[in-house]
Parts: C-alpha cells; structure tokens; sequence
C-alpha cells in the first residue's frame, strides 16, 4: 500500500506517488496487449499443426500401395468353408474348390458308467501309442480311479500331446458316462492308438468302445485332388486362409478375391476429409474484413500460403504410370470454388474396378527398374506434411519458435520495466516523505516566529 500525503503541508493530492506509478505502467499494459495478440498466433499455429499433424497421420496409414489395399472375398451363400485374405500377400483371382474330407484327430471313447465321480473304476494303467513311435503310460491310483479323475491326469500330462473328456451322451440313462480321448493335432502324421486301458479291482470294467484314427483332410482345387493335415488351410492360395467347416464331395465351391473398392474409397475419404480440415483453417484464417483483428489471426502469413500451394501442387502434378500421366483429378479429386477438395468416391470408385493397378500407381506411387521409387499423390502430401513439422526447421515449428522469442522477448522487457518502475516508486515515495518533513517543519517554524512578535498595539499602530 502507498504512502498517502495530504495537503496540510505540501498540498499536493494524497495519492500523488501512485498517480505518477500508474503512469509509469501504461507502456508495461501496452507490451501485455501486444503479447496476448502473438499469444493467439502462437495458439493458432499450435491449432495448424495439429491439423497437419492429423493429415499426416492418415497419409501414412495409406502411403504405400499395401496399406492403401483392401481385400475382399465372395463364396456365394456356401456355408462348407469360410475365406480370409492377408492384404499384403493375397492378389486377385478366382478358384475353384471342393470339400472332399475333412481333417480328423486320432480319438477314442469308452464305455459308460453310471457317475463320473462316484462309480470306482480300480487302479492301474493306460497306454497309448503316440505319433512318433514312443510309447506312454499313465498310472492310475485310488484318489483318480473315477473318469474325473482320469481325465485329470491325462491333461496334467502336456507331453502326450493328449486332451481327455467326460461326456453324457444321453444315449444310456442307467451309465450315461464316458472319456473321450483326443489328439489336439489334426492329419495322417499325428495318428496315435489306445491298445490298453487296464485297471483291477474297479466297481465295472472300463474299456475303449470306439476308436477313429486321424486322417488328412481331402479337397479339390481347380479340379486337383490335395491333401492337407488341418481343416485350417494357409499354403494352398498365397495370401488367403480356407477354414473347412463341412465336407461336401460333389459341390463345387467358387471362391473370388478382389480388391475391397468400398473400402478403399472410405480411406481416400477419411484422408480428404483431414486435408479439408487444414485447408478450412487456412481459409478462415485468410477470411479478412474491416472487423478482423489481423494482428490476432494468421491472416496472409507465409506459412499458410506454403501448406495451400504444396496441397495444391500434389494435386495438380501428373503422376508417371503405365498407362502415362495421371492427376489425382482425373479419379475424382478435385479443388471446388471454396477452396475446399471434394471427393467423388463413385466415380473414384468405378476407376479402381477398371484398372485399380493405375488407380494405385497414382495414389501411392509405383517403382521404375530405371529410377527406383516414382511419388504418387499421397508421397508428395507426406512430403509436404513433413517439410512443415520438421523440427527445429519446419516451417511450422520455425513460426512457432519465432513467435516464442517475441514473447520471451516482452515478458523481459516487462520485467525490466515492472522493476525500473517499483525503484521508482521507492524513490518517489521517500522524496515525498522527505519534501512533507520539510514543508512541516517551515510551518513550524513560520508559527514560532509569530509567536515571538507578540500582540500589536492599535494606539501605536494609529501613531
């Protein structure tokens, strides 16, 4: 709080130190104005950026003709097998199958009991043959003398490649209760037999009532017999998985992989849709009247004019094919009247059914023998994307950073001001303390003299 001084002695205002104080502050409220105006430019290339940032992002997801590509299979309404592709790997084409066998496990089952947990069935062994020659014996004690019991320890045993069962099988009231013994392992190559299932002393026999031994599954592509191990099939078609679901010998199954063009438009639409984003921001920016503060906005700067016209570029350039030049024009992109891209996604569309390869080549580019890598539509968005993020010399990062440094740049100068004006103040107000003792003390002293004069008399005053 400031010294107040009153007119007693000085008669100068009381708040005459904070009158000059606030005076001194006028260009330190001016240098704040002027910071909060690059302070909204700052946070508006922070804004850009961000856009860039995201336009980039999407540009990457599709920037080589792979990650653009989109698969897609048609089986008809066949229910006999189901089709995956892998993107990357599967080309089109077209295939003829048909389901003869499917793969089998080597498996057996029991007789039934009347409880599972209850019904004792002795102790002893179990023996199976394994697919490679060897030979295992499980062991069976009191505590495990039930079919639970056996199961468990059947699957305690991961080496014997074996998975063990109780099921009802709602055949037999009176013993409805049997194991099943299965290898998890498909194909000719994984047979396995159950020659013993021994165990004394048990309340009823237990045995293998049935037993089926593994086998390969049989098709035919394109009219050739095979046999493969798994109803899981991934080597016979590059690319694609075939699960078997049922064996149909005599139907002739029409599998036909072609590129997903929906798909492929809905990306090309996600990324014009993020380079709209930052085009509108640049129009809004450059969308002056006699209202617009352009000290606040980003209105004509050079960094704008850059990202339009490298967009602008990568949109007009013709684009080496195989079939000759290309614009990304010619598939449906195009700059509108706003200043804005739309995407015909139809007619985009309809181009990547008649020839997606040149479609491809001009969005993603392609490879000459001669000079290696040619840059599609999205390679020079993404070069240009990069250009302005790169740190520290990106157009972007390099406004940002100047803007920064004007306002390092005030706040020094306002902390020297705010410094120069509190010694100031200090100044003022002991030159004030003291200049009010002074005009004091003179009162004082004028008063004293009065008081030594005496009272004057009228008869000598008339003389």
């Amino acid at each position: 709080m400031g010294i107040s001084f009153g007119s007693i002695n000085s008669g100068l205002p009381k708040d005459i130190v904070q009158q000059i104080v606030e005076a001194e502050k006028i260009p330190v409220k001016q240098m704040e104005a002027r910071k909060g105006k690059i302070e909204d430019k700052k946070a508006l290339v922070g804004q850009l950026t961000s856009l860039v940032e995201n336009m980039r992002g999407e540009i990457l997801k599709n920037k080589g003709a792979r990650s653009l590509r989109e698969m897609k299979v048609n089986t008809g309404e066949n229910t006999s097998v189901t089709v995956s592709t892998d993107k990357n790997v599967a080309d089109p084409g077209k295939y003829s199958l048909e389901v003869l066998q499917l793969a089998g496990k080597s498996s057996a089952i029991t007789n039934g009991v009347e409880d599972k947990d209850k019904t004792y069935l002795g102790v002893g062994y179990i023996k199976a043959m394994l697919p490679n020659g060897d030979s295992k014996e499980i062991y069976v004690d009191e505590e495990h003398a039930n079919l639970t019991g056996i199961a468990k320890l059947i699957n305690a045993d991961p080496s014997l490649g074996l998975k063990a069962n109780v099921v009802n099988d709602g055949k037999d009231k009176d013993e409805p209760y049997r194991l099943i013994l299965a290898m998890q392992e498909t194909g000719d190559g994984n047979k396995a037999e159950f020659p013993y299932l021994y165990l004394v002393d048990g309340e009823v026999d237990l045995y293998f009532d049935e037993e089926k031994p593994a086998q390969d599954a049989k098709l035919k592509l394109d009219g050739f017999e095979l046999e493969v191990p798994t109803n899981k099939v991934t080597d016979l078609i590059p690319g694609v998985t075939i699960d078997l679901k049922k064996a149909k010998p005599g139907e002739e199954i029409s599998i036909e992989i072609t590129e997903d063009v929906q798909k492929i438009g809905g990306k090309i639409t996600g990324l014009v849709d993020n380079i709209n984003n930052v085009l509108k921001f640049i129009k809004e920016q450059n969308s002056l009247d006699e209202k617009t503060d352009t000290s606040r906005t980003l209105g004509g700067d050079l960094t704008l004019t850059q990202i339009e016209s490298r967009i602008r570029t990568a949109v007009f350039t013709p684009i080496i094919t195989d079939k000759g030049p290309r614009r990304i024009g010619d598939f449906g992109i195009t700059f509108e009247r706003s200043g804005l891209l739309k995407f015909d996604q139809e007619k985009f569309e309809a181009a990547l059914a008649k020839d997606y390869k040149t479609v491809s080549q001009t969005v993603t580019g392609s490879y000459s023998p001669e000079g290696g890598k040619v840059n599609g539509f999205i390679d020079m968005l993404e070069d240009a994307a990069k250009t302005m993020l790169a740190n520290p010399n990106g157009a972007l990062q390099t406004r940002k950073t100047g803007l920064q440094s004007q306002i390092t740049q005030i706040d020094r100068q306002i902390t020297n001001k705010q410094r120069a004006i509190a010694s100031k103040e200090e100044i003022l107000k002991a030159k004030f303390a003291r200049l009010e003792e002074t005009m004091s003390k003179i009162r004082g002293q004028g008063a004293g003299l009065a008081g030594l004069a005496g009272p004057v008399n009228p008869v000598q005053q008339l003389g």
